[in-house]
């Protein structure tokens, strides 16, 4: 397991303040990153309001997507972030033609976070909390950290907390969903996303600290996640 811990710390994309503490907008890739996660979903949203005709917001989301993908090509920054971006972007977009809705434009992120939610889930039964193998490895304590049942229970009860995110967010938004309620559904996507998610891994990451003396030199983490841009 430990590769396994190895390759979610290198593509948590989490990043630490001097301190210690997981600094959220870093996380996020400063205020570039959160403008590029946001963009596409606010794009469409808006256009939707305003035009009422999901082909324009549609276009309009896609847009953006290939701009910031431009963007960082042309700056010669990393491009998987918005690679990604716009691969989820065009899924949604794919959803939202096939069922004629607007409302369709949110359905992959319910099955993304359905995902997460059983992969987390069944983790935290086995005693191999998500929770334990990203944060141990950042941490230095690897996979050790299992041998110590305070630690295990601590980033269990992590595991759980985001787990308790991510269903937050279907209880929030499938009903919004059913109601056809698109700008607070669209609304409620845009701040239960990424912002909210690297938020709670910053709270789990407070929860779980060990003692001062029993910190180890972590390596540094490269550069994603859950990330929910759909």
């Amino acid at each position: 397991m430990g590769s396994v811990a190895a390759q979610l710390a290198a593509n948590s994309n989490l990043k630490r303040t001097g301190a210690g503490n997981i600094d959220v907008l870093a996380s996020l890739g400063g205020i570039r990153g959160l403008v590029e996660t946001l963009a596409p979903g606010m794009v469409f949203l808006a256009v939707f309001i305003f035009a009422r005709e999901l082909n324009p917001a549609l276009i309009a989301s896609v847009g953006v997507g290939v701009i910031l993908l431009v963007i960082r090509l042309v700056s010669k920054r990393n491009v998987t972030p918005a690679v990604s971006g716009l691969v989820g972007v065009i899924i949604c977009a794919i959803f939202a033609r096939v069922g004629g809705e607007a409302r369709d434009y949110y359905v992959p992120g319910f099955f993304i976070n359905i995902a997460y939610i059983v992969a987390f889930a069944i983790s935290a039964f086995v005693k191999w909390p998500v929770i334990g193998l990203l944060f141990g490895f950042i941490r230095g304590e690897n996979v050790e950290w299992r041998k110590d049942r305070a630690r295990l229970r601590m980033y269990t009860a992590a595991t759980w907390l985001l787990i308790g995110v991510l269903a937050l967010r279907l209880v929030v938004q499938v009903p919004l969903y059913f109601a056809d309620a698109v700008t607070a559904l669209g609304t409620a996507r845009l701040v239960m996303g990424t912002p909210l998610y690297i938020g709670a891994l910053a709270l789990a990451w407070m929860m779980t600290r060990p003692p001062a003396a029993s910190q180890v030199a972590a390596p540094e983490t490269g550069p994603h996640h859950p990330t929910d841009r759909v």
